[in-house]
């Protein structure tokens, strides 16, 4: 008698036998549940996206595992917003395809089941990031045929036509002869190309049209008769003459510094198996005329982003933090000029061009300048009366603040505004350019402030702030109404571009800068938050200006961080 025979007549004898076949049956049932309901309540898992920088329109490939069989109430969110339904094409346990949405955003990108929230990844808007555009099929180098006007001031547009230049601009550029006392006098444009050559600038908007046979271009601020280039990725362009005229003065950049400057923040897990990331926003200096080098020397551990025109990106999971304690560090080099403006006042006149962009840009209130309050606009008319010529009201606002409030060393902190310095007639550095910005603004003169630090003879830094204006037909001014008020700092030496006004601070600082100032921010950035209820640091007055330092996921439960002001590694 076979086993299962034997079973079956003892399960028909005795009522025992029957009751522990149920039991041991429901049993196993319980079991085999159990084990399905694991597998399929794990948590989503993201093993990479395609394209991790990406345009609306664009089709997104996700895949990792657990994302589900079907979608049913899962979902993909990007930037702290959800993709609706009909932005997905398919959905299945290990992959998941959608068609990115036209106000998709730069953020964490997230996965989401009944299970739970995916850890985030990084994705970017090609939009906003610097990436490389698509080659087109000539191969041949960019020719220029004509110039035109072929005499032109600063901020006029000029015409350039020819051929090769792309499509598109990406990341082309067209630089102009740099007005410096030490640019070179090769014609080879591949030489010294930091010191000879100016590229027409992003952030003041030169750039008016691009296409395959003509360029529309503003003369940027701080380039020079001389040689003129179109660059694409294909290679340079042949050099062509330009005039630049400076009717209402001409600048001049001297006195080269180099810096290696370092920037740092320390941050520390307190809680080693909580689930949660960090995602870190480093300032990145900026390049101007004054300040054409700011390049990204070396860094740890690896960005996220390290090609964002304003911040390196860094994001890592705390958990991942070894011994609890993780240091993120870059270091830049950055050259600085010394300016002398060499203006001519009766020259400056009232703004024709008031719908530019950057006229636009740089006469509006923002979250940090304060420019349409109130109190701001009382003061203006206050000081000003009738006077409307740009120069003479930004002489009057710089000499007001000088004469009437006192300027103190030390950083005001806690809750407190810039208004505060009408009303206490005493504050700080960044009161006092935050406020003359505003007081520019509101009087229609472009104006943005500037943060960063001032290196002293000791090589330590200190936080400073002051103001760039701009004059139509003559470029950016520079303005430092604390140092002119006499805030007592640390120079390499009293002569320099001072010697010029025999140590007068008052009178150099409109509209002369030191190669000592080293600028990490121009104008305030406002960064839009990666996740939706993300805990946010802000850290006012210091070396940059931005509204997000670093944040930190929703699930965070306790982490500490130490951001440390920049130190100067090396001066040449």
């Amino acid at each position: 008698m076979n086993p299962f025979t034997y079973y079956i007549k003892l399960f028909k004898r005795f009522p025992l036998v029957r009751i522990l076949t149920w039991v041991v049956g429901i049993a196993f049932i319980f079991l085999i549940t159990a084990l399905i309901g694991k597998n399929v309540h794990k948590k989503p898992v993201i093993s990479f996206i395609s394209p991790a920088v990406g345009s609306p329109g664009d089709i997104l490939v996700i895949e990792g595992e657990n994302f589900g069989d079907l979608r049913d109430s899962a979902y993909v969110e990007i930037a702290g917003s959800r993709i609706t339904s009909s932005g997905y094409l398919s959905w299945s346990s290990d992959k998941i395809r959608l068609v990115l949405p036209s106000n998709v955003q730069d953020g964490l990108l997230i996965v989401a089941t009944d299970a739970g929230r995916s850890e985030p990844v990084f994705f970017a808007n090609e939009n906003g990031i610097p990436v490389a555009v698509r080659s087109d099929p000539q191969t041949t180098l960019p020719v220029i045929a004509s110039i035109t006007p072929d005499k032109a001031q600063v901020g006029e547009t000029i015409i350039i036509t020819g051929n090769n230049f792309g499509t598109a601009r990406g990341t082309s550029k067209i630089f102009f002869t740099a007005n410096r006392e030490d640019a070179a006098s090769s014609d080879n444009a591949s030489q010294n190309s930091d010191v000879q050559f100016i590229s027409a600038n992003e952030n003041d908007w030169d750039y008016e049209l691009w296409s395959d046979t003509e360029i529309h271009v503003h003369v940027p601020d701080g380039a020079d008769s001389g040689n003129i280039y179109v660059e694409t990725e294909r290679g340079q362009s042949a050099l062509q003459k330009i005039t630049v005229n400076f009717p209402m003065g001409k600048k001049n950049y001297s006195t080269r510094r180099t810096y290696v400057v370092q920037i740092t923040a320390d941050v520390s897990n307190n809680a080693p198996h909580q689930d949660a990331s960090i995602t870190l926003y480093m300032p990145r200096p900026p390049v101007s005329s004054i300040q054409p080098v700011a390049d990204l020397n070396e860094y740890f551990p690896e960005p996220l982003i390290k090609d964002d025109p304003c911040n390196i990106i860094h994001q890592k999971p705390l958990s991942h933090i070894v011994n609890n304690k993780q240091r993120f560090s870059q270091n830049f080099v950055i050259s600085v000029y010394s300016v002398d403006s060499n203006i001519k006042p009766s020259s400056i006149k009232r703004y024709t061009n008031t719908k530019s962009v950057l006229y636009s840009a740089y006469t509006t209130p923002d979250n940090c300048v304060l420019s349409g309050d109130s109190a701001v606009l009382a003061l203006r008319d206050a000081i000003l009366g009738g006077e409307r010529n740009p120069y003479k009201a930004a002489k009057a606002f710089y000499d007001y603040i000088i004469d009437n409030y006192k300027i103190t060393e030390s950083i005001r902190s806690g809750k407190v505004s810039v208004l505060d310095l009408i009303r206490r007639k005493t504050g700080d550095a960044y009161d006092a350019a935050i406020l003359y910005t505003a007081l520019c603004r509101s009087a229609g003169i472009p104006a943005l402030p500037v943060s960063g630090v001032l290196a002293e003879s000791d090589s330590n830094t200190r936080n400073h702030w002051w103001t760039e204006i701009y004059f139509e037909g003559y470029g950016w001014f520079p303005v430092d109404v604390s140092l002119g008020a006499g805030l007592k700092w640390k120079p390499f030496s009293a002569g320099e571009a001072l010697e010029k006004y025999e140590g007068d601070m008052r009178s150099f600082y409109f509209g002369n800068l030191d190669s000592q100032h080293i600028a990490f921010s121009r104008g305030y950035r406002e960064i839009r938050p990666s996740l939706l209820n993300s805990k946010i640091v802000q850290r006012p007055r210091t070396y940059a200006m931005q509204s997000i330092w670093e944040e930190a996921s929703d699930q965070t439960s306790s982490y500490s961080s130490l951001w440390n002001n920049p130190t100067i590694t090396g001066i040449y």
